[in-house]
């Protein structure tokens, strides 16, 4: 079988190192200014983590030739770049039979739509598998176990990618239907591992982090079920089990933006030194832009969109959000 890798970030050039042996042909494609020299002749990279790819994986800028006879397409493309993606896809000639499988997390702006929704808009008729769950690029690359889910609401197109992708020892795959739920806990959970990485930088306490966390769980749930999600889908493997290592890892990219937010330091300099996409920070956006239109409070996330967005000390965060109007606490079982 061929696999096939869109996009030559750290989590796509991870996924195509961790399936090395489960596919006969590996090729990533990249957008030529993407690929430098070292990815291209050695099959290696150093930003912003160390990969060294097998020397059978096939690196490209040209997008036909990646996916042709390709049996998986695996898209690790930017929330803001996977619509151009998709329109490149339906003129390089995709097929309706090659499974896509989406392994990006996040909500397309200004549309709100989700991943999925985003690419059935430009390829309808593609068979599409949501893969989510925690799997930090890092922990993976040292060779150490993670579980995760693919969701479609066609069993039987999840399970093939089950198959295909599992990786004894190291990636156990679960397969979902519930597409929403997936997607939504995957994407949401970003915004609160912001918060998570803010809080600790400022030496708040496991107390509060406990707190923020279950606080912000109950936002994503609550969002989550209002646009058709499966309340038990999010205290899965792509809601609670995602949430909880993006939450307490400084592997992760929207945790290390949430610590450096709390130093002090601006939106745009912290992604330029990170050199890498943070979805959560988009994310915060998306969110809030929902919450607002579905009439829901999502006290957390405005939070985070204040303090990536405006000139809010930390001080003034954690006192808006201490003092707002007791309430009861939610129940969703």
């Amino acid at each position: 079988m061929k696999l096939t890798v869109l996009g030559a970030g750290c989590w796509g050039l991870t996924l195509a190192w961790l399936l090395t042996n489960n596919f006969e042909n590996i090729t990533i494609w990249g957008r030529e200014q993407d690929l430098n020299e070292d990815l291209k002749i050695n099959k290696h990279t150093s930003k912003p983590l160390e990969v060294q790819l097998d020397k059978k994986v096939e690196i490209t800028s040209d997008l036909t030739a990646a996916i042709a006879d390709a049996d998986i397409i695996l898209s690790v493309i930017s929330t803001s770049g996977t619509r151009d993606v998709c329109e490149n896809l339906k003129k390089s000639g995709i097929k309706p039979g090659q499974i896509l499988v989406n392994a990006s997390k996040g909500i397309e702006l200004p549309s709100l739509m989700r991943m999925s929704e985003v690419i059935k808009d430009v390829l309808p008729e593609q068979k599409l598998v949501i893969l989510s769950g925690p799997t930090l690029a890092k922990e993976v690359l040292q060779g150490k176990p993670t579980a995760a889910c693919v969701a479609c609401e066609d069993i039987e197109a999840a399970t093939f990618v089950q198959k295909a992708m599992n990786v004894a020892d190291r990636f156990r795959l679960y397969t979902n239907t519930d597409v929403i739920g997936v997607e939504l806990g995957g994407s949401l959970k970003n915004v609160i591992a912001i918060a998570s990485g803010f809080a600790h930088e400022m030496g708040l306490g496991d107390n509060c982090s406990g707190s923020l966390l279950t606080r912000g769980m109950a936002e994503i749930v609550r969002v989550s079920i209002q646009l058709g999600a499966n309340p038990s889908t999010l205290y899965g493997l792509s809601g609670m089990g995602d949430l909880i290592a993006t939450c307490s890892s400084p592997f992760s990219r929207n945790y290390t933006v949430g610590s450096m937010l709390a130093k002090g330091k601006k939106i745009n300099d912290i992604l330029s030194e990170l050199g890498s996409v943070a979805e959560g920070v988009k994310t915060s956006k998306a969110i809030c832009e929902l919450a607002k239109k579905l009439g829901i409070e999502v006290p957390v996330s405005n939070a985070i969109y204040e303090a990536v967005y405006t000139d809010i000390t930390p001080k003034e965060l954690l006192s808006k959000l201490m003092n707002r109007k007791l309430k009861e606490e939610e129940r969703y079982v």
